[in-house]
């Protein structure tokens, strides 16, 4: 067999998330809220099991007592009428492990002040011996007063040898929780009457579906958040579009057109905020371009109008002075001294024939004369440049009409028109006076515009700003419910998907305990007409509970609606045995306190039968004042262990072991028999009437097996026994022919044991009518009554 670790729950439902059809956005989603099982505290390692109940002071307990058993499976009835004490065993082991006792729970405060026993002035103290399967040192758990409140306890855990431990180091509160081996009367009703959902989140935990519901409820939780989200920004939308409407600025017009719709444009939004909405031809944009509009710098324009006057001064000397004739002097000159070069031997002019003018003398000065000119046209062709850099300095200054200002009736349109044209100037110093004359005038208008413009703007922005306040929370809770939208839709599908895997997954692992209960509730009620069917889990939050079905002959009908009481509480043992007795349940004992109140005695032989089940692998110890459980118990031959709890004078508790009625009625004859005290004639007629006690106990017991198993119902077979007056009608009812005549009864007796049985009986029958005994004869009237009924009880 494999070593393989089963697989979890989470590793199962991430298996088919991973070829589910859901997107795989959603199945992220899905198994983010599958968070990993925390490892459980270490607890009790195996079944632990009950080896005694002690109390002192505790409720119906005075001076310390103790309930002893045996450790491991079987079954142990702890017997005794109300008031005896017994419950109070129950209640300290209940007390002691879960600090609280179920009869006291949703109770008003009197419920709780009986815990204190009356008659011991004592600390009270509760404690239980546990045996850890597979570990030879038992643990004890003890919980002891120090105050007068219920409150004022202190609980402490130890194994001997070995220091104190905190109980919760030990014994896990969550298994206590879930696996509750407690039941008393008073919850076997509860467990009906209102507290089905906690039951259900019991059986859903210990199926393991907590992880899923844990899942659901997160999803849900999630799901809210986002849903009002949404809600929010759709309230916030409506009343911030409410608001807008009232305003006349016009970027409130732009909001509501970008909030309206069945989205908001949230793009719109965003840059209507940042100022960057396209708003031509509304008076809002028209203000904003002129209170941002720049007119001509007046240094620049000084400055470019200054160069331009001194390059138009400075060529305008180059152009008229002597610098121009240089340079055609410079070309003449040139072209003689070219002349001069081509005929070196010809001295005349070639232009006047003047003869011996161009000889080296002349060349001499000719060539210093072109140099000095030619110095001076430089000058000239330099003043031109600078002309014509200053002319386009100053055009570049001039603007043309923004695109928005051109054909506007406006006087800063016709004055930016007219520096415009400035550009058209061909003479530099009309350049010059109209950009300088313009531009003071169109930069002074630019300045006043504006001015006026922005004014106008912040008067507007004023009145808009509470409004762009409101509009900007707007777009934060849309776009946290944009994004909140696809989250919803997945998570939808998520828990969609949940619910249908938790439904495959919780029919499965329920089956075995729906079967387990039925079963239980087919010992408990064999003979009911009712029937019960399948069991589920249906509901959440505050619908949860646990769906029964069940029929009365064949026909479907309400569970609760049709059983009685007594079937009521059968069901509530049905419900409880299964979870309880879980295999993953540390606890090897249940304790169970008065199970048998409301049940019929045809239920009583059925709840005997169960028990019996239970007691196969685990330790059950049940307290009941009904000896009709204890009859049962023997009539079916169970295997138990019977105890009888007494509480005498100053709630002085004892317990004692009887398994049978037989052994304890002998126990008191030989008593009686032994007690030197007790007069030889009271003697002489109350030990027969004993020992008569003892045998009609032993023949009680195959009579009614024997009549049960002709066919006779519960009922009848009390009604024929409760019919029996002497004791040979009951030996008839047993074991021979219930026609027969008591002679004939004594001798099937004396046949079957021997003639002194059929004296023996006698000698009871006659009881103080018979003569006195012989000394000495008290002790053989037990020990032959002792022989006979053990004969009996062998058959």
């Amino acid at each position: 067999m494999s070593d393989r670790p089963l697989p979890t729950l989470r590793d199962l439902v991430l298996g088919r998330l991973a070829s589910s059809a859901l997107t795989p956005a959603t199945r992220d989603l899905v198994a983010e809220l599958l968070p990993e099982v925390r490892a459980r505290s270490a607890g009790l390692s195996g079944p632990v099991y009950l080896r005694s109940i002690s109390a002192a002071g505790w409720r119906g307990i005075g001076p310390a007592a103790a309930l002893e058993l045996t450790p491991g499976p079987g079954l142990a009835v702890v017997a005794g009428r109300n008031g005896s004490g017994k419950s109070s065993f129950a209640e300290a082991a209940e007390m002691v492990l879960t600090g609280d006792n179920f009869r006291w729970q949703d109770r008003t405060q009197v419920w709780k002040q009986g815990w204190r026993n009356l008659h011991d002035p004592s600390a009270p103290q509760v404690s239980v011996e546990l045996c850890p399967d597979g570990e030879s040192l038992p643990l004890t758990v003890r919980r002891s007063w120090h105050g007068d409140g219920l409150e004022d306890s202190r609980t402490v855990a130890h194994r001997p040898g070995m220091p104190e431990q905190d109980p919760r180091e030990v014994i896990d509160a969550e298994d206590l929780s879930l696996y509750r081996p407690f039941l008393s009367y008073s919850e076997l009703g509860a467990m009906i009457n209102g507290r089905m959902s906690a039951l259900h989140d019991a059986l859903a935990q210990i199926l393991g579906l907590d992880l899923l519901g844990d899942a659901d409820n997160e999803a849900r939780a999630r799901a809210k958040v986002l849903t009002d989200t949404v809600t929010r920004a759709g309230d916030l939308i409506r009343a911030v579009t409410a608001e807008l409407a009232e305003s006349d600025d016009p970027r409130a017009a732009e909001a509501v057109a970008a909030l309206g719709g069945r989205t908001p444009d949230l793009d719109r939004l965003r840059a209507l905020l940042k100022g960057q909405v396209a708003t031509d031809g509304t008076e809002l944009a028209r203000l904003h371009r002129l209170a941002g509009l720049e007119g001509p710098d007046p240094r620049e324009v000084t400055g470019a109008v200054a160069r331009l006057r001194e390059a138009a001064a400075a060529a305008e000397g180059a152009r008229f002075g002597a610098a121009e004739d240089a340079r055609q002097l410079i070309g003449l000159l040139e072209r003689a001294l070219d002349h001069r070069r081509r005929h070196p031997r010809s001295e005349d002019c070639p232009v006047c024939g003047a003869g011996s003018r161009l000889d080296e003398v002349w060349a001499v000065g000719a060539r210093e004369q072109v140099e000095r000119l030619q110095r001076e046209a430089a000058t000239a062709q330099s003043a031109r440049e600078a002309l014509a850099a200053a002319v386009r300095a100053a055009r570049d200054l001039v603007q043309p009409v923004p695109g928005w200002l051109q054909g506007a009736d406006l006087p800063l349109a016709l004055l930016w028109s007219e520096w415009a044209a400035c550009r058209d100037a061909a003479d530099p110093r009309e350049l010059a006076d109209r950009v300088e004359r313009v531009a003071a005038t169109l930069a002074d208008a630019c300045r006043q515009s504006g001015e006026e413009a922005a004014h106008r703007i912040a008067e507007q922005d004023g009145r808009w700003q509470p409004l762009a306040l409101r509009l900007a929370e707007c777009l934060r809770d849309a776009e946290a419910a944009e994004a909140a939208r696809p989250l919803i839709k997945q998570i939808k599908d998520g828990r969609a998907w949940l619910k249908k895997v938790t439904g495959e997954l919780r029919e499965e692992r329920l089956r075995p305990f729906a079967e387990q209960s039925q079963t239980i509730w087919n010992l408990l009620c064999e003979r009911s007409s009712v029937a019960l069917g399948s069991i589920s889990l249906a509901g959440t939050a505050n619908q949860r509970k646990v769906v029964l079905d069940a029929s009365v002959d064949t026909i479907d009908a309400p569970a609760f609606g049709v059983m009685s009481q007594g079937e009521l509480h059968s069901l509530a043992l049905s419900l409880f045995l299964p979870r309880a007795t879980h295999p993953g349940s540390p606890f090897g004992f249940l304790v169970i306190d008065d199970p048998v109140q409301s049940m019929d005695p045809e239920k009583v032989e059925g709840l005997a039968r169960v028990l019996q089940l239970c007691s196969r692998t685990r330790q059950v110890v049940v307290f009941t004042h009904d000896t009709r459980l204890q009859q049962a118990i023997r009539q079916l031959r169970v295997p138990a262990t019977i105890m009888q709890v007494s509480r005498r004078t100053d709630s002085v508790v004892r317990v004692t072991r009887t398994d049978d009625p037989v052994s304890l009625a002998l126990g008191e004859a030989r008593a009686v028999a032994a007690d030197r005290n007790v007069p030889q004639e009271v003697a002489d007629r109350v030990l027969p009437q004993m020992c008569r006690g003892a045998l009609e106990a032993a023949y009680l017991e195959p009579a009614r097996r024997r009549l049960r198993g002709d066919g006779h119902g519960h009922d009848e077979v009390e009604a024929r026994i409760s019919r029996t007056h002497e004791l040979t009608e009951l030996a008839a009812l047993a074991f021979y022919d219930s026609a027969m005549a008591p002679a004939e009864v004594l001798a099937a007796v004396a046949q079957d044991h021997g003639p002194w049985a059929r004296t023996l009986i006698e000698r009871c029958n006659a009881g103080a009518h018979q003569a006195p005994a012989r000394p000495g004869a008290d002790g053989d009237l037990v020990r032959e009554t002792e022989r006979l009924a053990r004969a009996v009880q062998l058959r």
